[in-house]
């Protein structure tokens, strides 16, 4: 099939993709342009159908309407095995009777590649890896993070148009979870592949990814970078999901003088302008945009919880009725509940329509 000029230059591309099983409607046309060489993370909380996705673009799941192309040629009613694929599952899915070099060069020798060059390309593939002493061991002799990097080896020495991760750390304890995010991160930096990983864990996303598609409800959200989806947020749902501790969500009333929050007045300054905003909205701050107040304080609350993590300290208190975390560093006194005075980094507040959601650009 001849390339597409329109998708010259992508890894993948969607075109109102849409999925539906009998009358239910899982996703609602898809667009997504993926350029060589992303890093695309797929993210959203469970149900959203993230995975869904991931298996209509690996070709487990038929595509109800719309259209998929992988490397600038229409695959959408193309079988997995035509697609130029590789995919990486949550479970590690290695053959147990097989060594570490027989299970990442099985798909070679189904191919019946020269036995040579797969015992080249699983080395190769190995020592990228950094499992090359483990190439004589079994599955049963190997760590949760071993063999998750034996999975990723099987899928690199196909060097596929397009790699796919379904979700493959969930299975890691916390720890291990860092160190492999890591190592992928550096795969990719190395291998420079073209990458579509999904989870629903908000800093996997941020960490990993180029671009970040956040969904909810079969609808996408937003896509950008990370730093777009976290300083810009489209919507309340992106702003309250990407985050930990979630960005704060509270009604505000808009006056010449700045912003009533919780019965205060925030002063916002001479350089104010009340003008693009109406009466009523929905305002946004993020915990580390609250500071310890040096001089006079923008708000004085009295705590309702204080959490130290060691390097930094969570503020949970009320404010006119709605609970708001800030996020200081230094240690403070877990039973403490003298007021505290707080300042407001102005320049990053966001603004949602109430109605809607929806962010207001100024």
């Amino acid at each position: 099939m001849a390339l597409d000029t329109t998708t010259q230059g992508l890894a993948m591309q969607t075109r109102k993709l849409v999925k539906n099983y009998g009358a239910v409607a899982v996703l609602h046309a898809i667009d997504i342009d993926m350029a060589q060489g992303e890093f695309l993370v797929l993210v959203g909380p469970s149900g959203c159908g993230k995975s869904t996705l991931l298996n209509c673009i690996a070709g487990l799941e038929e595509i109800t309407s719309g259209s998929l192309t992988i490397g600038g040629r229409d695959v959408t009613q193309e079988p997995p095995k035509d697609r130029d694929i590789a995919m990486v599952f949550q479970s590690y899915a290695l053959y147990p009777t097989m060594t570490v070099a027989e299970n990442i060069g099985f798909g070679m020798k189904i191919r019946k590649l020269p036995r040579a060059e797969i015992e080249a390309k699983t080395r190769e593939v190995a020592r990228l890896l950094q499992i090359d002493h483990l190439l004589d061991r079994q599955p049963s002799q190997l760590s949760g993070g071993q063999r998750q990097r034996v999975a990723m080896g099987r899928a690199l020495v196909r060097d596929p148009k397009l790699f796919l991760f379904d979700e493959p750390l969930s299975n890691l304890d916390a720890k291990l979870r860092v160190e492999m995010r890591a190592e992928i991160k550096r795969l990719h930096k190395r291998t420079k592949a073209s990458i579509v990983y999904v989870t629903h864990d908000q800093i996997e996303a941020m960490t990993l990814a180029s671009r970040i598609v956040v969904l909810k409800d079969g609808h996408v959200q937003q896509i950008g970078t990370p730093q777009e989806i976290y300083d810009t947020p489209a919507n309340t749902f992106v702003a309250d999901f990407m985050g930990s501790p979630p960005m704060n969500l509270i009604a505000a009333e808009v006056t010449e003088r700045g912003l009533v929050v919780g019965g205060m007045t925030l002063d916002m300054g001479a350089g104010w302008r009340a003008e693009g905003l109406p009466q009523k909205v929905t305002l946004g701050v993020r915990p580390e945009h609250f500071a310890l107040a040096e001089g006079r304080p923008d708000l004085t609350i009295t705590p309702v919880l204080i959490e130290n993590t060691g390097a930094e300290s969570y503020i949970v208190f009320d404010l006119g009725g709605t609970a708001m975390t800030a996020k200081v560093p230094g240690r403070l006194d877990e039973d403490s509940v003298v007021p505290i005075g707080l300042q407001v980094a102005r320049a990053a507040l966001c603004y949602f329509d109430p109605t809607t959601g929806l962010r207001l650009t100024r």
